[in-house]
């Protein structure tokens, strides 16, 4: 899969030192994987949820949530966003442009 865009996880893991070893973790797997569905989406991470359209993922266990648009067809997986779990419960993060 081929992550749009990088430069968005180091700046989560420069504001979020402690996330670093696992946002890493999360790329080199997404990298290497090739999805076709949320099923084996779930295979590599099975935390992994879908709202609405999106994607979401647990990071470094239950602290952190990286939401993720993935275009299973294209192999493209489009960083939305990365938030604390106190965030993401919030639900702020539904008004995204790309949310339905």
């Amino acid at each position: 899969m081929h992550i749009i865009s990088v430069q968005s996880l180091k700046k989560f893991y420069g504001k979020y030192p402690d996330a670093k070893s696992s946002l890493l973790t999360w790329s080199k797997c997404t990298t290497l994987a090739k999805w076709q569905n949320l099923v084996e989406v779930r295979q590599s991470f099975n935390s992994a949820d879908q709202v609405g359209n999106l994607i979401v993922f647990n990071i470094k266990g239950n602290d952190y949530r990286l939401i993720t648009y993935i275009d299973f067809q294209k192999k493209k997986v489009f960083i939305r966003n990365f938030l604390t779990h106190a965030e993401y419960d919030t639900d702020k993060w539904k008004k995204d442009d790309w949310f339905t």
